[in-house]
Protein backbone atom coordinates (compact mmCIF):
# COMPACT_ATOMS: atom_id res chain seq x y z
CA UNK A 1 0.00 0.00 0.00
CA UNK A 2 1.26 3.48 -0.86
CA UNK A 3 1.95 5.74 2.11
CA UNK A 4 -0.55 8.58 2.40
CA UNK A 5 2.30 11.10 2.62
CA UNK A 6 4.17 9.99 -0.48
CA UNK A 7 4.05 12.01 -3.66
CA UNK A 8 2.01 10.31 -6.34
CA UNK A 9 3.32 10.42 -9.91
CA UNK A 10 2.16 13.34 -12.02
CA UNK A 11 -0.22 12.32 -14.76
CA UNK A 12 -1.17 14.01 -18.00
CA UNK A 13 -4.63 13.41 -19.42
CA UNK A 14 -5.22 14.20 -23.09
CA UNK A 15 -1.91 16.00 -23.26
CA UNK A 16 -2.40 18.33 -20.29
CA UNK A 17 -1.62 18.15 -16.57
CA UNK A 18 -4.69 16.90 -14.71
CA UNK A 19 -6.48 18.86 -12.04
CA UNK A 20 -7.40 17.12 -8.80
CA UNK A 21 -10.67 17.59 -6.95
CA UNK A 22 -12.13 15.44 -4.16
CA UNK A 23 -14.79 12.90 -5.09
CA UNK A 24 -17.40 12.10 -2.47
CA UNK A 25 -18.99 8.66 -2.92
CA UNK A 26 -22.54 9.88 -2.35
CA UNK A 27 -23.99 6.75 -3.97
CA UNK A 28 -22.93 4.28 -1.30
CA UNK A 29 -22.78 6.49 1.78
CA UNK A 30 -26.30 5.27 2.53
CA UNK A 31 -28.79 2.88 0.92
CA UNK A 32 -32.48 2.47 1.59
CA UNK A 33 -34.63 -0.49 2.60
CA UNK A 34 -38.32 -1.04 3.23
CA UNK A 35 -38.97 -1.57 6.94
CA UNK A 36 -37.10 -2.74 10.01
CA UNK A 37 -38.88 -6.09 10.29
CA UNK A 38 -37.73 -7.14 6.80
CA UNK A 39 -34.16 -6.92 8.08
CA UNK A 40 -34.82 -10.00 10.19
CA UNK A 41 -35.07 -12.11 7.02
CA UNK A 42 -32.12 -14.22 5.90
CA UNK A 43 -32.40 -13.10 2.26
CA UNK A 44 -32.48 -9.40 3.26
CA UNK A 45 -29.36 -9.97 5.32
CA UNK A 46 -27.58 -11.76 2.45
CA UNK A 47 -28.44 -8.92 0.07
CA UNK A 48 -27.29 -6.28 2.54
CA UNK A 49 -24.02 -8.06 3.26
CA UNK A 50 -23.31 -7.98 -0.47
CA UNK A 51 -24.27 -4.30 -0.62
CA UNK A 52 -21.64 -3.63 2.04
CA UNK A 53 -18.85 -5.90 0.79
CA UNK A 54 -19.25 -5.35 -2.96
CA UNK A 55 -20.93 -1.95 -3.27
CA UNK A 56 -19.34 -0.32 -0.24
CA UNK A 57 -22.59 0.69 1.49
CA UNK A 58 -21.82 2.44 4.76
CA UNK A 59 -25.27 3.24 6.20
CA UNK A 60 -28.80 1.87 5.74
CA UNK A 61 -32.13 3.60 6.37
CA UNK A 62 -35.58 2.04 6.68
CA UNK A 63 -39.09 2.70 8.00
CA UNK A 64 -40.96 1.10 10.85
CA UNK A 65 -38.47 1.08 13.71
CA UNK A 66 -41.31 1.52 16.22
CA UNK A 67 -43.98 -0.36 14.28
CA UNK A 68 -45.98 -3.05 16.05
CA UNK A 69 -44.06 -5.88 14.36
CA UNK A 70 -40.85 -4.79 16.12
CA UNK A 71 -42.58 -5.07 19.52
CA UNK A 72 -40.79 -2.13 21.14
CA UNK A 73 -43.59 -0.24 22.89
CA UNK A 74 -45.64 -2.73 24.95
CA UNK A 75 -48.77 -1.57 26.74
CA UNK A 76 -50.25 -5.05 26.94
CA UNK A 77 -49.27 -8.70 26.87
CA UNK A 78 -51.00 -11.94 25.90
CA UNK A 79 -50.60 -15.55 24.90
CA UNK A 80 -52.44 -15.32 21.60
CA UNK A 81 -55.59 -17.28 22.60
CA UNK A 82 -57.41 -14.54 24.44
CA UNK A 83 -57.59 -10.80 24.86
CA UNK A 84 -54.43 -8.86 25.56
CA UNK A 85 -53.74 -8.16 29.23
CA UNK A 86 -53.11 -4.46 29.88
CA UNK A 87 -49.88 -3.67 31.72
CA UNK A 88 -49.83 -1.26 34.64
CA UNK A 89 -47.21 0.80 32.79
CA UNK A 90 -45.86 0.45 29.23
CA UNK A 91 -42.56 -1.38 28.93
CA UNK A 92 -39.99 -1.22 26.12
CA UNK A 93 -38.45 -4.36 24.65
CA UNK A 94 -35.62 -4.14 22.14
CA UNK A 95 -34.93 -7.77 21.25
CA UNK A 96 -36.05 -7.46 17.61
CA UNK A 97 -34.39 -4.08 17.17
CA UNK A 98 -31.19 -5.43 18.71
CA UNK A 99 -31.11 -8.31 16.21
CA UNK A 100 -31.35 -5.85 13.31
CA UNK A 101 -28.85 -3.33 14.61
CA UNK A 102 -26.38 -5.98 15.75
CA UNK A 103 -26.43 -7.45 12.27
CA UNK A 104 -25.96 -4.10 10.52
CA UNK A 105 -22.97 -3.24 12.70
CA UNK A 106 -21.46 -6.71 12.26
CA UNK A 107 -21.33 -6.12 8.50
CA UNK A 108 -19.25 -2.99 9.06
CA UNK A 109 -22.09 -0.61 8.19
CA UNK A 110 -24.19 1.64 10.43
CA UNK A 111 -27.86 2.58 10.77
CA UNK A 112 -29.16 5.88 9.45
CA UNK A 113 -31.96 5.96 11.98
CA UNK A 114 -35.41 7.02 10.81
CA UNK A 115 -37.47 7.56 13.97
CA UNK A 116 -40.96 6.26 13.20
CA UNK A 117 -43.66 5.22 12.86
CA UNK A 118 -46.00 5.55 15.83
CA UNK A 119 -46.66 2.47 18.00
CA UNK A 120 -50.36 1.52 17.99
CA UNK A 121 -50.80 2.36 21.68
CA UNK A 122 -49.46 5.89 21.11
CA UNK A 123 -51.11 6.63 17.76
CA UNK A 124 -54.06 8.98 17.37
CA UNK A 125 -54.94 7.14 14.15
CA UNK A 126 -54.01 3.56 13.24
CA UNK A 127 -53.49 1.41 10.15
CA UNK A 128 -53.07 4.41 7.87
CA UNK A 129 -50.57 3.12 5.32
CA UNK A 130 -49.15 0.12 3.47
CA UNK A 131 -49.93 -3.56 3.43
CA UNK A 132 -48.33 -3.80 6.86
CA UNK A 133 -50.58 -1.06 8.28
CA UNK A 134 -48.18 1.57 9.54
CA UNK A 135 -49.55 4.08 12.05
CA UNK A 136 -48.49 7.46 10.70
CA UNK A 137 -50.06 9.88 13.14
CA UNK A 138 -49.04 12.34 15.83
CA UNK A 139 -48.78 10.79 19.29
CA UNK A 140 -51.60 10.79 21.82
CA UNK A 141 -49.07 11.94 24.39
CA UNK A 142 -45.91 13.80 23.31
CA UNK A 143 -44.27 13.07 26.67
CA UNK A 144 -44.67 9.33 26.06
CA UNK A 145 -43.12 9.71 22.58
CA UNK A 146 -40.16 11.59 24.08
CA UNK A 147 -39.75 8.85 26.70
CA UNK A 148 -39.74 6.23 23.91
CA UNK A 149 -37.11 8.07 21.86
CA UNK A 150 -34.97 8.82 24.90
CA UNK A 151 -35.02 5.26 26.21
CA UNK A 152 -34.25 3.87 22.75
CA UNK A 153 -31.23 6.10 22.16
CA UNK A 154 -29.95 5.49 25.68
CA UNK A 155 -30.32 1.75 25.07
CA UNK A 156 -28.18 2.01 21.94
CA UNK A 157 -25.52 4.00 23.76
CA UNK A 158 -25.39 1.40 26.54
CA UNK A 159 -25.23 -1.44 24.01
CA UNK A 160 -22.87 0.00 21.40
CA UNK A 161 -21.07 2.85 23.13
CA UNK A 162 -21.40 6.61 22.83
CA UNK A 163 -18.54 6.95 20.33
CA UNK A 164 -20.35 4.58 17.95
CA UNK A 165 -23.79 6.17 18.25
CA UNK A 166 -22.31 9.63 17.68
CA UNK A 167 -21.51 8.46 14.15
CA UNK A 168 -25.17 7.71 13.37
CA UNK A 169 -27.76 10.12 12.00
CA UNK A 170 -31.23 10.48 13.55
CA UNK A 171 -33.93 11.53 11.10
CA UNK A 172 -37.33 12.44 12.49
CA UNK A 173 -40.14 10.67 10.57
CA UNK A 174 -40.62 10.18 6.82
CA UNK A 175 -42.43 12.35 4.26
CA UNK A 176 -44.78 14.12 6.71
CA UNK A 177 -46.06 16.38 3.93
CA UNK A 178 -47.89 13.42 2.41
CA UNK A 179 -51.12 13.65 4.38
CA UNK A 180 -53.03 11.42 5.18
CA UNK A 181 -50.51 8.75 4.21
CA UNK A 182 -47.19 9.19 6.01
CA UNK A 183 -48.65 11.74 8.43
CA UNK A 184 -52.17 12.56 9.55
CA UNK A 185 -51.42 15.82 11.34
CA UNK A 186 -50.60 19.35 10.27
CA UNK A 187 -47.26 20.82 9.29
CA UNK A 188 -46.97 22.54 12.68
CA UNK A 189 -47.69 19.26 14.44
CA UNK A 190 -44.78 17.69 12.57
CA UNK A 191 -42.50 20.60 13.46
CA UNK A 192 -43.53 20.14 17.10
CA UNK A 193 -42.76 16.42 16.89
CA UNK A 194 -39.37 17.28 15.38
CA UNK A 195 -38.59 19.82 18.11
CA UNK A 196 -39.53 17.48 20.95
CA UNK A 197 -37.50 14.65 19.39
CA UNK A 198 -34.44 16.73 18.54
CA UNK A 199 -34.28 18.34 21.97
CA UNK A 200 -34.66 14.93 23.63
CA UNK A 201 -31.75 13.53 21.62
CA UNK A 202 -29.54 16.53 22.33
CA UNK A 203 -30.38 16.25 26.05
CA UNK A 204 -28.74 12.83 25.96
CA UNK A 205 -25.60 14.05 24.20
CA UNK A 206 -25.01 17.28 22.28
CA UNK A 207 -22.86 15.53 19.68
CA UNK A 208 -25.61 13.22 18.49
CA UNK A 209 -26.76 14.34 15.03
CA UNK A 210 -30.43 14.95 14.30
CA UNK A 211 -32.27 16.32 11.28
CA UNK A 212 -35.34 16.48 9.06
CA UNK A 213 -37.89 17.22 7.68
CA UNK A 214 -37.60 14.19 5.33
CA UNK A 215 -40.17 15.65 2.95
CA UNK A 216 -41.11 14.23 -0.42
CA UNK A 217 -40.09 15.73 -3.77
CA UNK A 218 -39.98 19.25 -5.22
CA UNK A 219 -43.11 21.02 -6.46
CA UNK A 220 -43.56 24.09 -8.73
CA UNK A 221 -46.55 25.59 -6.90
CA UNK A 222 -47.70 26.51 -3.39
CA UNK A 223 -49.71 23.40 -2.54
CA UNK A 224 -47.69 22.90 0.67
CA UNK A 225 -47.55 26.52 1.85
CA UNK A 226 -50.24 25.96 4.45
CA UNK A 227 -50.81 23.37 7.14
CA UNK A 228 -52.23 20.90 4.61
CA UNK A 229 -51.81 20.18 0.92
CA UNK A 230 -54.03 22.50 -1.14
CA UNK A 231 -54.82 20.73 -4.38
CA UNK A 232 -56.60 23.74 -5.85
CA UNK A 233 -53.26 25.45 -6.49
CA UNK A 234 -51.96 22.45 -8.46
CA UNK A 235 -54.21 23.07 -11.44
CA UNK A 236 -51.70 25.23 -13.32
CA UNK A 237 -49.02 22.58 -12.80
CA UNK A 238 -51.32 19.86 -14.10
CA UNK A 239 -52.14 21.96 -17.15
CA UNK A 240 -48.62 23.25 -17.93
CA UNK A 241 -47.36 22.56 -21.45
CA UNK A 242 -43.69 22.64 -20.37
CA UNK A 243 -43.32 21.44 -16.78
CA UNK A 244 -39.55 21.81 -16.92
CA UNK A 245 -39.93 25.56 -17.39
CA UNK A 246 -41.67 25.82 -14.01
CA UNK A 247 -39.90 26.94 -10.83
CA UNK A 248 -39.44 23.71 -8.85
CA UNK A 249 -38.89 24.24 -5.13
CA UNK A 250 -38.38 21.96 -2.10
CA UNK A 251 -41.23 21.15 0.26
CA UNK A 252 -41.14 22.62 3.79
CA UNK A 253 -37.35 23.09 3.77
CA UNK A 254 -37.35 26.88 4.16
CA UNK A 255 -40.31 26.78 6.56
CA UNK A 256 -38.59 24.09 8.62
CA UNK A 257 -35.37 26.09 8.80
CA UNK A 258 -37.21 29.27 9.81
CA UNK A 259 -39.34 27.50 12.42
CA UNK A 260 -36.37 25.77 14.06
CA UNK A 261 -34.17 28.87 13.99
CA UNK A 262 -36.87 31.00 15.63
CA UNK A 263 -37.17 28.49 18.49
CA UNK A 264 -33.50 27.55 18.84
CA UNK A 265 -34.23 23.95 17.81
CA UNK A 266 -31.09 22.12 16.59
CA UNK A 267 -30.70 21.03 12.96
CA UNK A 268 -27.53 19.07 12.16
CA UNK A 269 -28.69 18.01 8.71
CA UNK A 270 -31.45 18.70 6.22
CA UNK A 271 -33.11 15.72 4.57
CA UNK A 272 -35.54 15.42 1.70
CA UNK A 273 -36.40 13.13 -1.22
CA UNK A 274 -35.67 14.02 -4.85
CA UNK A 275 -37.64 11.69 -7.07
CA UNK A 276 -37.72 13.43 -10.48
CA UNK A 277 -41.49 13.11 -10.67
CA UNK A 278 -44.67 14.79 -9.48
CA UNK A 279 -48.39 14.14 -9.35
CA UNK A 280 -50.50 17.27 -9.84
CA UNK A 281 -54.29 17.36 -9.71
CA UNK A 282 -56.22 19.31 -12.33
CA UNK A 283 -59.48 21.21 -11.93
CA UNK A 284 -61.42 18.08 -12.80
CA UNK A 285 -59.74 16.17 -9.99
CA UNK A 286 -57.75 13.95 -12.33
CA UNK A 287 -54.10 13.30 -11.49
CA UNK A 288 -51.37 14.13 -13.98
CA UNK A 289 -48.20 12.09 -13.60
CA UNK A 290 -45.24 14.35 -14.39
CA UNK A 291 -41.80 13.20 -15.46
CA UNK A 292 -39.11 15.84 -15.15
CA UNK A 293 -36.02 16.32 -17.29
CA UNK A 294 -32.85 14.27 -16.92
CA UNK A 295 -30.97 16.85 -14.81
CA UNK A 296 -33.81 17.52 -12.35
CA UNK A 297 -31.89 15.94 -9.47
CA UNK A 298 -28.81 18.08 -10.09
CA UNK A 299 -30.89 21.25 -10.40
CA UNK A 300 -32.77 20.49 -7.18
CA UNK A 301 -29.53 19.91 -5.29
CA UNK A 302 -28.17 23.28 -6.44
CA UNK A 303 -31.31 24.94 -5.04
CA UNK A 304 -30.97 23.11 -1.72
CA UNK A 305 -27.32 24.07 -1.38
CA UNK A 306 -28.17 27.73 -1.90
CA UNK A 307 -30.91 27.56 0.74
CA UNK A 308 -28.59 25.95 3.28
CA UNK A 309 -25.75 28.39 2.58
CA UNK A 310 -28.04 31.37 3.24
CA UNK A 311 -29.70 29.86 6.30
CA UNK A 312 -29.03 30.07 10.05
CA UNK A 313 -27.66 26.51 9.67
CA UNK A 314 -25.01 26.99 6.96
CA UNK A 315 -22.96 24.02 8.15
CA UNK A 316 -25.87 21.59 8.08
CA UNK A 317 -25.25 18.42 6.12
CA UNK A 318 -27.53 17.59 3.19
CA UNK A 319 -28.79 14.02 3.00
CA UNK A 320 -31.15 12.89 0.26
CA UNK A 321 -32.59 9.96 2.17
CA UNK A 322 -34.55 8.54 -0.76
CA UNK A 323 -33.84 8.77 -4.48
CA UNK A 324 -34.50 6.76 -7.61
CA UNK A 325 -35.73 7.31 -11.15
CA UNK A 326 -39.30 7.14 -9.80
CA UNK A 327 -41.10 6.56 -6.46
CA UNK A 328 -43.02 3.49 -7.64
CA UNK A 329 -42.17 -0.05 -6.53
CA UNK A 330 -43.99 -1.29 -9.64
CA UNK A 331 -41.96 0.66 -12.20
CA UNK A 332 -40.27 -1.81 -14.54
CA UNK A 333 -37.68 0.76 -15.60
CA UNK A 334 -35.97 -0.07 -12.28
CA UNK A 335 -35.10 -3.53 -13.61
CA UNK A 336 -33.35 -2.28 -16.75
CA UNK A 337 -30.04 -1.15 -18.14
CA UNK A 338 -31.70 2.19 -18.89
CA UNK A 339 -32.05 2.86 -15.17
CA UNK A 340 -28.40 1.92 -14.62
CA UNK A 341 -27.19 4.51 -17.10
CA UNK A 342 -29.56 7.14 -15.74
CA UNK A 343 -28.46 6.75 -12.12
CA UNK A 344 -24.75 6.60 -13.04
CA UNK A 345 -25.03 9.88 -14.92
CA UNK A 346 -26.97 11.55 -12.09
CA UNK A 347 -24.60 10.39 -9.35
CA UNK A 348 -21.48 11.54 -11.18
CA UNK A 349 -23.02 14.89 -11.99
CA UNK A 350 -24.24 15.47 -8.42
CA UNK A 351 -21.33 14.11 -6.39
CA UNK A 352 -20.22 17.46 -4.96
CA UNK A 353 -23.67 18.62 -3.88
CA UNK A 354 -24.71 16.34 -1.00
CA UNK A 355 -23.31 14.26 1.82
CA UNK A 356 -25.36 11.30 0.63
CA UNK A 357 -28.01 10.37 -1.92
CA UNK A 358 -29.59 7.17 -0.67
CA UNK A 359 -30.82 4.89 -3.44
CA UNK A 360 -34.27 3.56 -2.68
CA UNK A 361 -33.69 0.57 -2.25
CA UNK A 362 -30.87 -1.97 -2.23
CA UNK A 363 -33.20 -5.02 -2.40
CA UNK A 364 -36.59 -6.07 -3.78
CA UNK A 365 -37.34 -7.61 -0.38
CA UNK A 366 -39.75 -4.75 0.11
CA UNK A 367 -43.38 -5.04 1.14
CA UNK A 368 -45.07 -1.63 1.16
CA UNK A 369 -47.66 -2.97 -1.28
CA UNK A 370 -47.03 -6.59 -0.42
CA UNK A 371 -44.49 -8.77 -2.16
CA UNK A 372 -44.01 -8.11 -5.87
CA UNK A 373 -45.63 -10.36 -8.47
CA UNK A 374 -42.89 -12.21 -10.30
CA UNK A 375 -39.09 -11.94 -10.23
CA UNK A 376 -38.96 -8.66 -12.20
CA UNK A 377 -41.95 -6.57 -11.20
CA UNK A 378 -40.34 -3.13 -11.17
CA UNK A 379 -39.17 -3.23 -7.56
CA UNK A 380 -36.79 -0.56 -6.33
CA UNK A 381 -33.99 -2.98 -5.54
CA UNK A 382 -30.48 -3.25 -6.93
CA UNK A 383 -31.12 -6.99 -6.63
CA UNK A 384 -34.39 -8.85 -7.01
CA UNK A 385 -35.97 -11.14 -4.42
CA UNK A 386 -33.76 -14.05 -5.55
CA UNK A 387 -30.67 -11.87 -5.19
CA UNK A 388 -30.15 -11.61 -8.97
CA UNK A 389 -28.07 -8.58 -9.85
CA UNK A 390 -29.98 -5.98 -11.81
CA UNK A 391 -28.04 -3.63 -14.12
CA UNK A 392 -28.28 -0.97 -11.39
CA UNK A 393 -26.27 -3.26 -9.09
CA UNK A 394 -23.43 -3.33 -11.61
CA UNK A 395 -23.61 0.44 -11.98
CA UNK A 396 -23.17 0.79 -8.21
CA UNK A 397 -20.27 -1.66 -8.27
CA UNK A 398 -18.55 0.36 -10.98
CA UNK A 399 -19.08 3.63 -9.09
CA UNK A 400 -17.75 2.04 -5.90
CA UNK A 401 -14.42 1.28 -7.63
CA UNK A 402 -13.73 4.95 -8.31
CA UNK A 403 -11.03 6.69 -6.34
CA UNK A 404 -11.37 9.64 -3.99
CA UNK A 405 -9.97 12.24 -6.39
CA UNK A 406 -11.23 13.31 -9.81
CA UNK A 407 -8.47 13.79 -12.39
CA UNK A 408 -10.71 14.52 -15.38
CA UNK A 409 -14.44 14.77 -15.87
CA UNK A 410 -16.77 15.06 -18.85
CA UNK A 411 -20.56 14.77 -19.24
CA UNK A 412 -19.93 11.14 -20.21
CA UNK A 413 -17.69 9.96 -17.40
CA UNK A 414 -14.84 10.55 -15.01
CA UNK A 415 -11.23 9.46 -14.46
CA UNK A 416 -10.15 9.17 -10.83
CA UNK A 417 -7.28 8.17 -8.60
CA UNK A 418 -7.19 6.68 -5.13
CA UNK A 419 -4.82 8.80 -3.06
CA UNK A 420 -4.15 5.89 -0.70
CA UNK A 421 -3.15 3.27 -3.29
CA UNK A 422 -2.33 5.53 -6.24
CA UNK A 423 -4.53 3.37 -8.49
CA UNK A 424 -6.31 4.86 -11.48
CA UNK A 425 -9.97 4.07 -12.23
CA UNK A 426 -12.70 5.41 -14.47
CA UNK A 427 -16.39 5.14 -15.32
CA UNK A 428 -17.87 6.11 -18.68
CA UNK A 429 -21.42 5.93 -19.99
CA UNK A 430 -23.57 6.50 -23.02
CA UNK A 431 -26.84 8.18 -22.12
CA UNK A 432 -27.93 8.46 -25.76
CA UNK A 433 -27.92 11.89 -27.39
CA UNK A 434 -31.26 11.11 -28.98
CA UNK A 435 -32.83 11.19 -25.50
CA UNK A 436 -32.24 14.94 -25.46
CA UNK A 437 -33.21 16.22 -22.03
CA UNK A 438 -35.68 13.43 -21.34
CA UNK A 439 -35.39 11.17 -18.32
CA UNK A 440 -36.03 7.45 -18.62
CA UNK A 441 -39.61 7.75 -17.38
CA UNK A 442 -41.72 4.97 -15.88
CA UNK A 443 -43.43 1.87 -17.21
CA UNK A 444 -45.72 -0.81 -15.80
CA UNK A 445 -44.54 -3.71 -18.00
CA UNK A 446 -41.08 -4.84 -19.00
CA UNK A 447 -42.13 -5.03 -22.66
CA UNK A 448 -42.91 -1.29 -22.61
CA UNK A 449 -39.37 -0.44 -21.47
CA UNK A 450 -37.79 -2.09 -24.52
CA UNK A 451 -38.64 0.88 -26.77
CA UNK A 452 -35.64 2.67 -25.26
CA UNK A 453 -33.27 0.01 -26.60
CA UNK A 454 -33.59 1.46 -30.10
CA UNK A 455 -32.52 4.97 -29.15
CA UNK A 456 -28.97 5.94 -30.13
CA UNK A 457 -26.36 6.67 -31.30
CA UNK A 458 -23.11 5.01 -30.16
CA UNK A 459 -20.59 7.20 -28.37
CA UNK A 460 -16.83 7.25 -28.86
CA UNK A 461 -14.84 7.67 -25.64
CA UNK A 462 -11.25 8.70 -26.30
CA UNK A 463 -8.64 9.67 -23.69
CA UNK A 464 -4.93 9.21 -23.12
CA UNK A 465 -3.39 9.01 -19.68
CA UNK A 466 0.39 9.52 -19.55
CA UNK A 467 2.72 8.93 -16.62
CA UNK A 468 1.64 5.40 -15.70
CA UNK A 469 3.87 2.39 -15.13
CA UNK A 470 4.70 0.73 -18.47
CA UNK A 471 3.07 -2.66 -18.85
CA UNK A 472 0.38 -2.03 -16.23
CA UNK A 473 -2.83 -3.85 -17.16
CA UNK A 474 -6.30 -2.36 -16.81
CA UNK A 475 -9.55 -4.31 -16.76
CA UNK A 476 -12.54 -3.02 -18.73
CA UNK A 477 -15.99 -4.17 -17.65
CA UNK A 478 -18.99 -3.16 -19.76
CA UNK A 479 -22.70 -3.26 -19.00
CA UNK A 480 -25.04 -2.77 -21.96
CA UNK A 481 -28.13 -4.13 -23.70
CA UNK A 482 -26.35 -7.41 -24.53
CA UNK A 483 -24.28 -7.81 -21.36
CA UNK A 484 -25.59 -8.01 -17.80
CA UNK A 485 -29.17 -7.34 -18.87
CA UNK A 486 -30.96 -9.86 -16.67
CA UNK A 487 -34.50 -8.56 -17.21
CA UNK A 488 -34.08 -8.99 -20.96
CA UNK A 489 -32.83 -12.53 -20.40
CA UNK A 490 -35.94 -13.18 -18.31
CA UNK A 491 -38.11 -11.68 -21.06
CA UNK A 492 -36.55 -13.97 -23.66
CA UNK A 493 -37.16 -16.88 -21.29
CA UNK A 494 -40.87 -16.11 -21.57
CA UNK A 495 -41.18 -14.03 -18.37
CA UNK A 496 -41.88 -16.99 -16.04
CA UNK A 497 -43.73 -15.90 -12.92
CA UNK A 498 -42.24 -18.53 -10.62
CA UNK A 499 -38.63 -19.41 -11.36
CA UNK A 500 -37.34 -22.97 -11.15
CA UNK A 501 -33.89 -23.52 -9.62
CA UNK A 502 -32.52 -24.11 -13.13
CA UNK A 503 -34.04 -20.87 -14.44
CA UNK A 504 -32.69 -18.95 -11.47
CA UNK A 505 -29.19 -20.32 -12.13
CA UNK A 506 -29.45 -19.41 -15.81
CA UNK A 507 -30.56 -15.87 -15.02
CA UNK A 508 -27.84 -15.48 -12.40
CA UNK A 509 -25.23 -16.28 -15.01
CA UNK A 510 -26.82 -13.86 -17.49
CA UNK A 511 -27.02 -11.12 -14.86
CA UNK A 512 -23.27 -11.22 -14.25
CA UNK A 513 -22.15 -11.83 -17.83
CA UNK A 514 -20.59 -8.43 -18.50
CA UNK A 515 -18.28 -7.76 -21.43
CA UNK A 516 -14.68 -7.81 -20.19
CA UNK A 517 -11.48 -6.84 -21.96
CA UNK A 518 -8.10 -5.44 -20.96
CA UNK A 519 -5.86 -2.52 -21.86
CA UNK A 520 -2.09 -2.41 -21.33
CA UNK A 521 -0.05 0.71 -20.68
CA UNK A 522 2.49 1.30 -23.45
CA UNK A 523 6.26 1.22 -23.01
CA UNK A 524 6.19 5.01 -22.85
CA UNK A 525 3.72 4.94 -19.93
CA UNK A 526 0.58 5.89 -21.85
CA UNK A 527 -2.84 4.32 -21.43
CA UNK A 528 -4.83 4.79 -24.63
CA UNK A 529 -8.56 4.63 -23.90
CA UNK A 530 -10.52 4.23 -27.12
CA UNK A 531 -14.00 2.86 -26.58
CA UNK A 532 -17.05 2.66 -28.83
CA UNK A 533 -19.97 2.52 -26.42
CA UNK A 534 -23.36 1.30 -27.62
CA UNK A 535 -26.43 3.16 -26.33
CA UNK A 536 -27.00 2.79 -22.58
CA UNK A 537 -23.58 1.25 -21.91
CA UNK A 538 -21.80 1.84 -18.61
CA UNK A 539 -18.09 0.98 -18.48
CA UNK A 540 -15.66 0.59 -15.61
CA UNK A 541 -11.87 0.76 -16.01
CA UNK A 542 -9.77 -0.44 -13.09
CA UNK A 543 -6.18 -1.48 -12.59
CA UNK A 544 -5.88 -5.26 -12.67
CA UNK A 545 -4.31 -6.98 -9.69
CA UNK A 546 -2.00 -9.96 -9.94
Amino acid sequence: MVDNEMTLPELNIDGAPCSETPLRHIWNECVGAGRANEALRADWQRHFTEAVTVLGARYVRFHGLFHDDMFVYRASDGGGFGPQTPLDEPVLTFSYVDKVFDFILETGARPFVELGFMPRELATETETLFWWKAHCSPPKDMARWVELVTATVEHWIERYGLDEVRQWRFEVWNEPNLVPYFWTGTRTQYFELYAATALAIKAIDQELKVGGPSTSVFVPDERYKGEWENRSVEHTTAEADDVDALDWRPVWIQEFIDWCAARDVPVDFLSTHLYPTDVAFGASGEARHIRRQVDATYDDLVVLRKIIAGSPFPDAELHITEWSSSPSSRDTIHDTVFAATYITRAYLRSAALAESISYWTFTDVFEEGGAGIGPFHGGFGLVNEQGLHKPTFHAFAMLSRLGDTVLASTPHGTITRDTTTGELSAVFLNYPDDMGTRGVGSETTYEATRRLAYIGPNRRIRHTVAGLAPGAVFRIEQLDWKHGNVAEAWHRMGEPLNLTPAQTAELREAADRLRTTTLTVSASGVLDINLDLPPWAVVSITQATN
